[in-house]
């Protein structure tokens, strides 16, 4: 990874845990709860920790949601690009290339055509 890759994901880590900080605090001021600081620290530590149940379970039913959905999205999709390509058949032959015996064999007749012409 470079640098520069290196330095984004840093920052999107960085993003993620003061947003998740934002809203342990937030979750704190809402509860209403007066902690001291090991209290607060128990909280934060089990916010973050069912925080993370909660989006493991989230991502598995968006995926489950998405497995069930895909096949009849592909179908459409195949559906679609079908009306778009020419329809082609087994049993369609590409064109032949032409035959160069054929045409020696109608050049040699034309040259002995000519000879005889006046």
């Amino acid at each position: 990874m470079s640098p520069e890759e290196r330095n984004v994901m840093r920052q999107r880590e960085n993003l993620r845990r003061q947003t998740i900080q934002r809203e342990t605090e937030a979750a704190l001021r809402e509860s209403g709860l007066r902690l001291n600081p090991q209290e607060r620290a128990q909280f934060e530590s089990r916010y973050v920790q069912e925080r993370r149940k909660v989006e493991q379970t989230l991502r598995q039913q968006i995926e489950a949601e998405r497995q069930k959905e895909l096949p009849a999205l592909i179908q459409q999709l195949k559906k679609e690009f079908q009306i778009d390509q020419p329809v082609r058949s087994p049993a369609t032959k590409p064109a032949e290339s032409a035959n160069p015996k054929k045409y020696t064999r109608l050049f040699s007749q034309i040259s002995r055509s000519e000879r005889i012409l006046p």
